[in-house]
């Protein structure tokens, strides 16, 4: 969602026992999102709801190009190679590792929730 490589299956989760994440992917394609729930999602991303309001797809292609047209022309003529290599594998084998830890804790969450909903059944019994 909104490319910040969160997961929608992680904002359902955050946002509560209603949601799954094909709800969430039918979120992404309204024109117009209840204002709370806009507010939840921002909290969620960690970004402000006025970013996620008043974003213009537009104006963002135009700001990189922009910025990246700025940056070639002031090169001039210079031709830069980074002196490090990008191994795509290594990079990916990364990304799974840093996956891997994000779901680790989020069944460590899941746990202390259903612990917590246990102690709290158990309290309401006796």
């Amino acid at each position: 969602m909104l490319s910040l490589r969160i997961k929608q299956d992680a904002i359902a989760f955050e946002l509560g026992d209603d949601w799954n994440q094909q709800k969430v992917s039918l979120l992404e394609q309204k024109e117009k999102i209840d204002s709370e729930i806009l507010e939840q999602v921002a909290a969620i991303l960690k970004i402000p709801a006025e970013a996620i309001r008043n974003f213009d797809e537009e104006k963002a292609v135009n700001i990189i190009a922009n910025t990246f047209q700025e940056f070639h022309d002031q090169s001039g003529g210079i031709n830069f190679q980074p002196t490090y290599n990008i191994n795509p594998i290594e990079k990916w084998l990364e990304a799974l590792e840093e996956n891997k830890r994000l779901n680790a804790e989020l069944l460590k969450a899941k746990d202390e929730t259903i612990r917590a909903l246990e102690r709290l059944v158990g309290r309401v019994t006796n």
